[in-house]
C-alpha cells in the first residue's frame, strides 16, 4: 500500500500525534490517530519520535513524514505535559533575528538550532541544482550602525 502524508498534528488527551493522509489507490484522504505511549514530559522527544515512526503499525503511514517534524510534534505533546501553552510552545520555535541566544537555556537553545538547520538546508544550493551560481557577490549596503576603527580600511596594507 501507498499512503501520501497531507498534515500531522498533536492530541493532547490522550496524547497522540494526528496524521491526515491520501490513500493513492483509492484518493480517499483518512485521518489516523497514533497513541504516544510511555511519554511524559521527562522523556527523550528524538526518541520517542524514532521509536513511533518505526513502529510496523505506523511506518508505512510516516514513511514520507521528516523526522524533525515528529520531533517537533513530541516537543509540542511534552511542553504541554510540562503545564505550556500551545502558543508559547509554537512560539519557541519561530526565529527572531534581534533574540539573543546568549539566554536561552539548552533546549529551547537546541530548538532554535533546529530551526536554523531546517532553514538553511531548505535554502542551500547544490551544484546540481538547476538554479546555482557558483560565485554569488551581494552588497547589503551601508548601515547606520556606530563606526568602529576595525571595519575602515587602512592605508597599512593590512
Amino acid at each position: 500500500m501507498s499512503y501520501e502524508a497531507k498534515r500531522c498534528g498533536v492530541q493532547f488527551s490522550p496524547p497522540s500525534i494526528v496524521l491526515f493522509y491520501e490513500d493513492k489507490e483509492t484518493k480517499h484522504v483518512r485521518k489516523r490517530v497514533m497513541p504516544v505511549r510511555n511519554f511524559s514530559k521527562y522523556s527523550d522527544y528524538s526518541m520517542a519520535a524514532e521509536r513511533l515512526k518505526n513502529n510496523p503499525r505506523h511506518r508505512d503511514y510516516l514513511e514520507n513524514v521528516p523526522q524533525s517534524q515528529l520531533e517537533k510534534l513530541h516537543i509540542i505533546l511534552r511542553d504541554h505535559m510540562e503545564g505550556l501553552s500551545l502558543e508559547h510552545s509554537l512560539a519557541s520555535f519561530r526565529l527572531d533575528p534581534d533574540e539573543d541566544l546568549n539566554k536561552l537555556d539548552d533546549d529551547e537553545l537546541a530548538r532554535k538550532k533546529g530551526q536554523m538547520d531546517e532553514l538553511f538546508e531548505k535554502n542551500r544550493r547544490r551544484k546540481d541544482d538547476p538554479d546555482f551560481v557558483y560565485d554569488v557577490e551581494m552588497d547589503f549596503g551601508k548601515t547606520t550602525q556606530e563606526k568602529c576603527s576595525w571595519d575602515e580600511e587602512s592605508d597599512d596594507g593590512f
